[in-house]
């Protein structure tokens, strides 16, 4: 069975996108077929991955307004075998309006999904930094979550968000979502504070922390701008070994708990 997974935190700039492309290329090293599904209109993980977002010649926009199908808006990355990517361009901002006058509308991207799932062994969803329409579609179409977490002060306020909008999900669309864990991004090991932001986190929530830490490191903003991720940019550094170890345990652990 496939395993879709969404990777969700309305606060922006805790490294969804970085964490997305790492797990996505990291897993695919493993020999897995992966999807990943970049849900956000600003299209970070479509340009991180080399392409660009203005010249595509369709996106998942298409996908969700019905003009083109997931299998035919789906590419390739290069780089890596058996990693594919459904494109986001700024299109997808107007499907958000779209969608909200759509019966059913928290499903569309699952049934998008549907006809694909079968060529894939995992799927990773990269939601936008908000709790509107495209993220709750990300949580319905997904099996497990994911929530990347700035190892500083402000990055757990929004936690406590999203958890509740994880149970409206369970309630009324998805019964069978999870909460897979935190994985901490940006980290200093150096400072006490990510040590303590983690421990409030786990206690406060009762959420399971991965471990390693992403550390903070300049090759993250560095890679990007190359069309590369870091385990490609950079495939010795610490950040690089940290997704891969979390890619190992994600693939070992195929049947989570909440």
């Amino acid at each position: 069975m496939t395993r879709v997974v969404a990777v969700a935190n309305q606060k922006g700039g805790v490294a969804k996108t970085t964490t997305v492309h790492s797990l996505g290329y990291a897993t695919a090293e493993l020999g897995r077929r992966v999807l990943m599904v970049d849900l956000d209109p600003q299209a970070c993980l479509t340009f991180s991955v080399g392409l660009d977002p203005d010249r595509l010649p369709q996106s998942l926009h298409d996908t969700f307004v019905r003009k083109s199908k997931a299998a035919d808006v789906r590419v390739s990355v290069a780089g890596v075998e058996g990693l594919d990517l459904l494109p986001s361009a700024i299109d997808l901002a107007g499907s958000e309006v779209h969608l909200l006058t759509r019966t059913g509308r928290e499903h569309v991207l699952a049934r998008a999904l549907s006809p694909v799932l079968d060529d894939y062994e995992l799927v990773l969803i990269d939601c936008p930094p908000s709790l509107g329409v495209l993220t709750i579609n990300g949580l319905t179409a997904a099996s497990e979550v994911l929530i990347p977490l700035q190892c500083e002060s402000l990055g757990h306020r929004g936690v406590g968000q999203l958890l509740e909008t994880v149970e409206d999900i369970r309630m009324f669309a998805n019964s069978d979502l999870v909460v897979r864990g935190v994985i901490p991004t940006m980290y200093d090991e150096r400072t006490r504070h990510g040590r303590e932001i983690l421990d409030a986190v786990s206690k406060r929530y009762d959420l399971h922390v991965f471990d390693p830490p992403v550390r903070k490191s300049i090759r993250f903003a560095e890679a990007p701008g190359l069309g590369r991720c870091i385990l490609q940019h950079s495939p010795g550094s610490p950040g690089a070994e940290a997704y891969r170890s979390l890619a190992l345990q994600l693939d070992q652990d195929r049947h989570p708990v909440s």
